[in-house]
């Protein structure tokens, strides 16, 4: 406020009695019978430390900090949205179609691990043909180092990279460059660090119910649902964000109505109406009824999934590996990469081989771009014994010809950081807790990884020493070799090619439009037919020549040549237009 008034409140049902405690001045807060204490002071200047202190003495950070001074258990730190002055107020944003997206992680994307040191190397993303950066949970965590996934104050940016401030210039900068920032948001769980909502609010959480990860949120109280489902308006609001992913969604249980999860997207469309923002969803049930489209192609809840799917089949495919969740992927994995390429996901309604239960939903209705394709991500590459990469496992070439089919298939496309230009670093699980809980996570990540191919216990590193978390900082010296330059000139021709002839076809699409014309052991062939165009790729990573099926129009791309016959270790892709529509 002008005055510099602030209110400061806190849902504390659990406590008799909260003081304030404003830059070592304590000030008696006003209890009301719902579970609030709130009090109004004025004068209040930006910067300024607070913290809510217990009948015990105990101090507290606010649970819905904008910024902490330093670390997650310490003082938070009074943020004005005014403080910032915005450069490119007139980013409209972009259209989910056109959307290459690049997922990074702030703390290990640059050696200095910060929002400034990110947005230098935004022009250079802009030039490579990326469209939208994915940032990886900045919700303030316990210690500097971590994958964000284990947030507890999820209205603060993790002060290891920077201020608001900084986080805002980093979005600025980025929609001056042409890219839109969306930011992976997690709500199903709160870290073991930091959180002290159990004895502020007991309610916060279900007694009866525990995620993979810790205690489960009970949504259906009125303290703790209103506390979710603003954090995700705040960000996209305060920070001017384009979109958000959801982690892990099948853990988000509710027995209300509506489901908290159409609620927040419901609120989300009601309230941000100037901009395109894009919601996607990661959910290991492959699920649709989230993704619905209007009879006009509008997106009135989420726009899209995370294709597991397509990840795993292409895994196997390319490496041979069948350990976990590979399990469901191991017995002909071309054909099931080609249903996913062709309609979605892999696994529609049938019997998982893993779990020994039914997985999926019919996906083939859905149009193409809402699924969110990748060979790799952070997931897929953390959740190693020892982090390796695409590259490291199925060699460069192989890799190449697979990203060459994710870039040219009409899903939408994501990169894990560095794979544009071959990165060999591996990205492994990393963490900065101190004494039973370092240790509680090192026994936990060890059985884990039990199920995973690679594992040695004796040899995975230690997720809380720190040379773990420096391997897994991208080397951007690669990208200046002749080899590293070799793999960014393909993929800024491929993401050329993909702006130029792939993204028209997309506009109209809907369901319905992908048909696997053959596969074979290391080989499969899929066509899609769009109002402005057919599309067809043929993609063998076997042993055998095979003969082309028909694929009508010219050659868009083929390596290593173009040729009547597919032979090991090629990829061709051509295109017949259509009606213009």
């Amino acid at each position: 406020m002008a005055d510099g008034t602030v209110h400061f409140r806190v849902w504390a049902p659990g406590q008799q009695q909260i003081t304030l405690r404003l830059s070592g001045t304590d000030r008696e807060m006003t209890a009301s019978e719902d579970g609030w204490f709130d009090t109004r002071v004025t004068g209040v200047s930006a910067g300024e430390e607070y913290q809510f202190v217990l009948a015990d003495g105990t101090a507290l950070p606010d649970p819905a900090s904008r910024a902490q001074t330093a670390e997650v258990n310490g003082p938070s730190r009074v943020v004005y949205s005014t403080q910032y002055e915005w450069q490119h107020t007139r980013w409209q944003g972009r259209p989910w179609e056109e959307s290459v997206i690049y997922e990074l992680h702030i703390g290990t994307f640059t050696p200095e691990g910060t929002f400034t040191a990110a947005a230098e190397k935004l022009p250079y993303l802009a030039e490579t043909g990326i469209t939208m950066i994915e940032v990886m949970p900045l919700a303030q965590f316990g210690g500097n180092r971590g994958w964000g996934y284990d947030g507890v104050l999820l209205y603060a940016p993790h002060s290891a990279y920077g201020t608001p401030e900084e986080f805002k210039a980093f979005v600025d900068a980025a929609h001056g460059v042409g890219i839109s920032v969306v930011l992976d948001i997690v709500l199903n769980h709160f870290g073991p660090e930091g959180n002290y909502l159990p004895r502020l609010a007991p309610a916060f959480f279900d007694p009866e119910r525990m995620t993979a990860w810790g205690a489960g949120i009970a949504y259906q109280v009125d303290g703790a649902r209103q506390y979710i489902l603003d954090a995700p308006l705040y960000w996209l609001q305060e920070y001017r964000l384009d979109g958000l992913r959801f982690d892990a969604i099948d853990q988000m249980k509710d027995v209300s109505e509506p489901h908290i999860l159409i609620e927040i997207a419901e609120r989300i469309r009601e309230e941000i109406t100037d901009r395109p923002v894009h919601l996607t969803t990661e959910d290991s049930r492959n699920v649709t009824f989230l993704h619905p489209r209007n009879a006009d192609g509008n997106v009135p809840l989420f726009t899209a999934e995370w294709n597991d799917d397509f990840h795993n089949a292409i895994h196997v495919l390319s490496t041979g590996e069948s350990h976990a969740y590979y399990q469901d992927f191991a017995t002909h994995p071309e054909q099931l990469a080609a249903r996913a390429l062709a309609e979605g996901f892999a696994y529609q309604g049938e019997m998982s081989p893993q779990t020994g239960k039914p997985r999926g939903a019919v996906s083939h209705r859905q149009p193409p771009v809402a699924f969110v394709d990748f060979i790799q991500n952070h997931d897929q590459i953390g959740n190693r014994a020892h982090g390796e990469r695409l590259i490291t496992l199925a060699g460069a070439e192989r890799t190449r010809l697979l990203l060459a089919a994710l870039l040219l298939s009409p899903h939408i496309p994501l990169l894990f950081m560095g794979e544009e230009y071959g990165e060999t670093r591996p990205f492994l699980f990393f963490t900065d807790f101190e004494g039973e809980l370092a240790q509680a996570v090192r026994e936990g990540r060890a059985r884990e990884f039990a199920g995973h191919s690679g594992y040695d216990q004796d040899a995975v590193p230690d997720p809380n020493a720190l040379s773990t978390f420096e391997q897994s900082t991208l080397r951007w010296q690669t990208c200046s070799d002749p080899e590293g330059q070799h793999a960014l000139s393909l993929t800024r021709t491929l993401l050329a090619l993909r702006q130029k002839y792939i993204v028209p076809l997309l506009t109209p699409a809907k369901g319905d439009v992908g048909e696997i014309l053959q596969t074979s052991e290391g080989f499969l062939s899929v066509r899609w037919t769009f109002p402005r165009g057919t599309l067809s790729m043929t993609l063998n990573i076997g042993n055998d020549n095979h003969l082309l099926p028909t694929l009508p129009g010219d050659t868009l791309f083929a390596w290593p040549q173009d040729a009547a016959t597919s032979a090991p270790g090629s990829l061709i892709v051509r295109l017949s237009p259509g009606a213009k529509t």
